[in-house]
């Protein structure tokens, strides 16, 4: 029934919303984090979010299309082309490992406002990506899509732990409060299962779409990871590890995705 999968979906990224706040837990008994341990943790992040794209959502949107590369390409160019235009248009602050730092059209707004406009930002194609894999199962719930989308769903909750604390302990430094450190941390995860549930709608709206949905949401996580995920890891002079981090990060999830599947 069309209910299940929004359910599934909801239960999905409130699972990956939980591994945030236990990740972001950790600054209310550390203040900093050794810079190497960041950046192997946000290449990590980074290697699951690339095996995510591949595996659960670009080659599921191939199958779908009966093999013909179109649908995901057009699907893919678009989830990235939209969060470019948004990150242009939408005022807004990132968290860097040696500060913060506006992006987007000026505007008045306030510290708070801009960092809960880039979290969301960041972290809502993960939940929408959950939310279409959940959300395909309307259309033939077999074995091996079950498997993928709660290996979707694990895995972007195993990177979520590490990127939980990627956030709230730069902003500790910064001179946050641990309670609101440990609460944008946490917040990081809370837009997830919003885009959830909103990607579970779309996958139902129409069969012929979900193939553009799931590349979409693959797109769209691939621009996160270029645009800022990587980059930031490879700020310092532990490139290297990030490096590693990003490889380890990918084969776990290949594995999740390939073992469950």
């Amino acid at each position: 029934m069309p209910e299940s999968p929004i359910l599934l979906a909801l239960l999905g990224t409130l699972f990956t919303w939980f591994m945030t706040a236990l990740g972001s837990s950790f600054v209310l008994f550390f203040k900093s984090i050794r810079q190497s341990i960041l950046d192997t943790m946000l290449g990590f992040a980074a290697g699951v979010m690339i095996a995510a794209s591949f595996w659960s959502l670009l080659n599921p949107a191939i199958e779908l299309s009966d093999g013909s590369p179109i649908p995901a390409v057009i699907g893919f160019l678009a989830g990235g082309f939209f969060l470019r235009i948004i990150d242009l248009l939408i005022p807004h602050m990132h968290i860097h490992s040696d500060g913060l730092e506006r992006e987007g059209l000026k505007s008045p707004w306030g510290k708070s406002t801009l960092l809960f406009i880039a979290i969301t930002l960041h972290n809502f194609p993960e939940g929408l990506a959950v939310g279409v894999a959940f959300g395909a199962l309307a259309y033939g719930a077999t074995n091996a899509a079950v498997a993928s989308a709660i290996a979707l769903a694990l895995g972007i909750g195993i990177q979520n732990l590490p990127e939980g604390a990627a956030v709230s302990i730069p902003l500790r430094r910064e001179g946050m409060s641990r309670g609101k450190s440990f609460f944008w941390g946490q917040f990081s995860g809370m837009v997830e299962p919003v885009g959830g549930v909103l990607g579970a709608v779309m996958a139902l709206a129409a069969r012929p779409v979900l193939p553009y949905a799931l590349a979409f949401a693959a797109g769209a996580m691939i621009y996160v990871v270029v645009e800022e995920v990587i980059p930031e890891s490879q700020r310092g002079k532990y490139g290297h590890l990030a490096t590693m981090g990003v490889m380890l990060g990918f084969s776990v999830m290949m594995t999740l995705d390939v073992a469950l599947g």
